[in-house]
């Protein structure tokens, strides 16, 4: 649009929520959803509004009732374009128990300008079970391996102040080829 007007592409989703990708308005209110989701880190608002612009197309909102209920921010490595890396999911407490993390991942994976991803990356520290738990989801859905070796060491990258973060590598895929339609995850 020739005068900077971003139109908003929406998707209805079962359980009444819809996703779409992030615009730089909704900077605030992700910034805010990354605080409520602890252990996450956060990112300064500046951070989120170059996910919501630059990224825009490697990351999603979910809504519900007009709420920004969940995020996932991710981007195409930048050496190896058939790879997205997941950053950050978000899912607000209150709409926690709906598969949103997943679905908001498969969402990104299923838009047409995301048709030359075959792999699927992110980092995952050992104790976090949550997010282990919709990773392997994923890999099911799509049908994938799941490898997994250090990404980054406590002691040697972190000097002891982060836990290791283990790297998720899952893939390849074809998401033309996932085992059911992605209007039936749930």
């Amino acid at each position: 649009m020739p005068d900077g007007t971003v139109r908003v592409m929406k998707r209805a989703a079962k359980g009444g929520f819809t996703f779409r990708k992030p615009a730089t308005d909704d900077g605030t209110a992700i910034h805010e959803l990354i605080a409520r989701c602890r252990p996450l880190d956060e990112n300064s608002i500046y951070c989120n509004l170059l996910q919501c612009s630059h990224f825009a197309d490697t990351c999603v909102v979910a809504e519900e009732g007009g709420e920004i209920r969940g995020f996932v921010s991710g981007y195409i490595v930048p050496d190896a374009r058939e790879r997205l890396f997941i950053w950050q999911v978000a899912v607000a407490p209150e709409a926690r128990g709906n598969s949103l993390g997943r679905r908001m991942i498969l969402e990104i994976l299923n838009r047409p300008e995301q048709g030359d991803i075959t792999e699927l990356h992110t980092s995952i520290t050992p104790d976090n079970k949550p997010s282990q738990g919709v990773f392997s989801s994923v890999a099911d859905f799509l049908d994938a391996d799941v490898e997994q070796k250090v990404l980054f060491h406590e002691d040697d990258h972190f000097d002891g102040q982060q836990k290791t973060e283990i790297l998720w590598e899952i893939g390849p895929f074809d998401m033309e080829e996932a085992d059911r339609p992605l209007e039936d995850v749930a």
